[in-house]
């Protein structure tokens, strides 16, 4: 880092912070507009913002890790970006026209209060637990490369720069949080998108450049590591259906690296509940003013969700044909004797990418373009975490209140967030393995919420009964997945020795997290369903314009005028690129 990176990034803060001070002034004292962003959003802003947080510094510096590793076999997430389409064309309008602020409030309108309790509560500690404590790890991780010399004496303490960074992000992003809103949010994420996106576009550029193109990439790598489905599947199991297969007893439901079974079936509900139905995501979609907004704010989000592809996991595939070809020397003692990149060195990839390849000022960029990875997950984490305390707790609780009250409860939210934030460090930082272990937490939360969302929409029959039922026995099940990995955990500590190996808990902590996590979505279907046709139907006022087929008239009209063929040429361009990354990344 020289002087005129530091400066980059210097610039970058003050435009950050100048853009977030301008949207502060523009906002109003209402809940709509602090939460919502006035419900006026562009298409534009609720892409860009929809993407900056989805991507956060461990997506940056961990895809890049597992290009370096396993080439492209992590774009199949990436790769489900037509999950956004189902968000613009399928759930959006139902949300849009609903008129609510989350997503438990919509499972109210459907289903019952209690619903909307049990989902609220269960959000509000995952978003803690999970979204902020990862996005904090990851800003630690990513200075404590960057500036391994940063520290700060205070008194008798030394905080090292992994505690700088950390402090340092946590407290600028719940400024503009606390401060702004939704609106502050996504309007700051608009600009970081951009910077993101710039940032990393040149590190491939320049990563090339130093390589010689394309076609010296493909020369350099083992032609697998550019095969989405080769790793999936096990040498010698080509041919058969069979996941993976031990001697000669079938042991398809342990863990494996990228088993296909679980991303084919399971990996599709783990991404429609998050770009569907996770208050983190969809609050930018009710910000919109109109369904149409909504829709290609969603179609954009798709078209930009692409991008990771080819500017986080080729960097690492290129750091990796960097280090066998020579061309940057001091790479070359990071690969291990069987040619394979050694691990402690891929999940460094990216930063080692910027300190080598990038030139002076563009560096700055770059790594701004990490800062604002980082911020704007964070950002929309303390905001969406903040807007379901006070709408679906708060006000519940004190349906007296005023617009003003509610705003000021919202900010204390946030405050609190933040010092909750501040408080993890330490205990983060002692944690080893619990990026991996949060990683499943999703896996386990999904399956019983994507349920009770999807089938609610589809299936008019479902009643509150089912959907509790359905809720609670997904979430019981999850529980128990969670408290028995726990000691495995903790043995790393020294605190547990770990189950015996055939046991049954042995069993349950050894199946792969996609496995469990189908397990769970077919018993949350089996109770949805059960429960609801043994108890009574729903009514018909209680469903009218929340499901399809109790869509008015006038509904559906409304929503048919709200699209042209536009939008449809677009969402089909979007599907179009999946199929040819597929094809392209094939054999």
């Amino acid at each position: 880092m020289t002087g005129l990176d530091f400066l980059v990034i210097a610039a970058y803060f003050l435009a950050l912070l100048g853009l977030a001070w301008w949207v502060i002034k523009q906002g109003k004292d209402t809940t709509d507009d602090y939460f919502l962003a006035g419900r006026n959003l562009g298409f534009w802003v609720i892409g860009a913002s929809i993407f900056a947080s989805n991507i956060g510094s461990e997506h940056l510096v961990g895809l890049a890790g597992a290009g370096a590793t396993s080439g492209v076999a992590f774009a199949h997430y990436e790769l489900h970006a037509w999950c956004l389409l189902v968000l613009g064309w399928a759930m959006a309008p139902f949300y849009i026209r609903s008129r609510v602020f989350t997503m438990p409030e919509f499972l109210e309108k459907r289903f019952s209060a209690t619903a909307r309790w049990v989902l609220s509560l269960i959000s509000l500690v995952a978003y803690v637990l999970t979204k902020i404590a990862v996005a904090i790890f990851a800003g630690g991780v990513v200075f404590s490369t960057l500036l391994p010399a940063m520290h700060l004496q205070v008194g008798s303490l030394t905080f090292d720069s992994f505690w700088i960074g950390s402090v340092m992000v946590i407290v600028l992003t719940g400024l503009y949080t606390v401060l702004g809103g939704m609106r502050a949010v996504a309007y700051t994420e608009a600009v970081q998108t951009f910077v993101l996106v710039v940032g990393s576009v040149l590190l491939t550029w320049f990563g090339l450049s130093k390589l010689g193109g394309w076609g010296e990439l493909r020369a350099a790598l083992d032609p697998d590591l550019f095969n989405l489905w080769k790793p999936l599947v096990p040498t010698g199991m080509e041919g058969t259906w069979e996941p993976v297969k031990e001697s000669t007893r079938i042991a398809w439901y342990f863990n494996t690296n990228y088993p296909w079974v679980g991303m084919l079936l399971c990996a599709p509900i783990i991404g429609l509940w998050y770009w569907t139905t996770d208050q983190y995501i969809v609050q930018r979609a009710l910000g919109a003013p109109t369904e149409r907004e909504a829709r290609r704010g969603s179609i954009f989000a798709a078209f930009l969700k692409l991008l990771p592809v080819f500017i986080f996991i080729i960097p690492g595939m290129i750091w990796l044909a960097l280090a066998k070809t020579g061309k940057v020397p001091e790479f070359a003692s990071m690969i291990g004797p069987d040619g394979k990149a050694i691990t402690e060195y891929a999940q460094s990839s990216f930063a080692l990418m910027v300190q080598h390849v990038i030139p002076a000022g563009l560096r700055g960029l770059v790594v701004a373009g990490l800062l604002a990875a980082l911020m704007s997950s964070l950002a929309g984490a303390f905001n969406a975490s903040s807007t379901l305390f006070t709408i679906d707790f708060y006000q519940k609780l004190r349906p007296a209140s005023t617009q003003h009250q509610l705003v000021w409860i919202g900010r204390v939210a946030t405050t609190i967030l933040v010092l909750i934030g501040l408080m993890w460090i330490p205990v983060i930082r002692g944690g080893k393995g619990l990026y991996e272990y949060l990683q499943g937490v999703q896996g386990y939360l999904a399956p019983p919420i994507f349920v009770v969302f999807f089938f609610g929409i589809f299936m008019k029959r479902l009643n509150a009964k089912g959907c509790l039922s359905a809720l609670v026995a997904g979430f019981l099940l999850s529980l128990f997945r969670l408290a028995v990995d726990t000691p495995v955990t903790l043995k790393l500590a020294g605190f547990e020795n770990g189950y015996a190996e055939g046991s049954f808990l042995w069993i349950v902590n050894n199946i792969y997290f996609q496995y469990y996590s189908l397990f769970i979505f077919l018993i949350s279907v089996v109770v949805v369903i059960v429960v609801s046709y043994m108890t009574g139907k729903p009514s018909e006022d209680q469903l009218r314009n929340l499901t399809f087929s109790t869509m008015t008239e006038d509904h559906k009209l409304e929503s048919r005028e709200s699209w042209n063929k536009w939008d449809v040429i677009n969402s089909s361009a979007v599907l179009l690129l999946i199929l040819f990354a597929y094809m392209y990344f094939t054999g």
